[in-house]
């Protein structure tokens, strides 16, 4: 049997992992853990309803979350002339075109975001390799590639962020930190799972929230009780 850390003793004190929490109860369970030395990311693992292997069933989609994600936002913009100048303006990290691609195939990629005009893609493009693995690629679906990269530069920097299904069927996204207060974090989360809702789509069956869980960093994964949060509860109506 695997040895148990003082901690994580203390922590298995003050939750049932049996139960069903309302979001509210979870979090402040998680903020009752035992702290460690940084500020916890809190994230979600929602299951939904869908057939991964059917092409019209994928789910990808982005959203602002109303307070923002807790991180610093490292973002690079591709794109040359005004479109350059606007993105440096609108507060961009680092600007540029054909060097920063350069910068990029010799293994650069500590950034948050890329974005870049349509004009940059064809090279852009020849960097899948290195970017896609990591979730760095720009796409139009995700508003990263754009005309209009100021608009792109603020919403990221505010706390804009892309979301999708994995091969499991589960949404895993990272909704805040343990730092912000609670109606924060159930916001975030709240918004999160507006967001997909509206994204249901037309050929899945049943029931498309299956269960949600909530965790942090260092802290356990707590199931949630979706008839507690509004919008599942009207996804399960429909």
């Amino acid at each position: 049997m695997a040895h148990r850390s003082k901690r994580m003793k203390e922590i298995d004190k003050l939750f049932d992992p049996l139960k069903s929490y309302k979001l509210d109860e979870a979090v402040a369970i998680l903020k009752k853990c035992p702290p460690v030395k940084f500020d916890q990311s809190i994230g979600i693992a929602l299951k939904v309803g869908i057939d991964v292997k059917k092409s019209d069933q994928q789910v990808r989609g982005t959203v602002s979350l109303p307070h923002g994600t807790g991180k610093n936002v490292t973002l690079v913009v591709i794109a040359k002339g005004d479109k350059a100048k606007e993105a440096s303006d609108a507060g961009a990290d680092f600007v540029g075109a054909d060097e920063i691609i350069e910068k990029i195939k010799g293994g650069w990629t500590d950034f948050s975001a890329l974005v870049a005009t349509p004009d940059m893609m064809r090279e852009l493009g020849k960097l899948g390799k290195v970017l896609g693995p990591r979730g760095l690629m720009p796409t139009p679906k995700a508003g990263t590639v754009t005309t209009d990269v100021a608009k792109a530069v603020k919403e990221l920097k505010a706390g804009k962020i892309e979301f999708k299904v994995d091969k499991l069927g589960i949404v895993n996204n990272a909704v805040g930190k343990l730092s912000f207060n609670d109606n924060q974090i159930v916001d975030n989360v709240n918004a999160l799972l507006h967001a997909l809702s509206r994204l249901k789509p037309a050929s899945a069956k049943g029931t498309f929230f299956r269960s949600l869980y909530l965790t942090s960093s260092m802290g356990p994964g707590l199931k949630i009780d979706l008839q507690s949060i509004e919008v599942a509860k009207t996804e399960e109506r429909q």
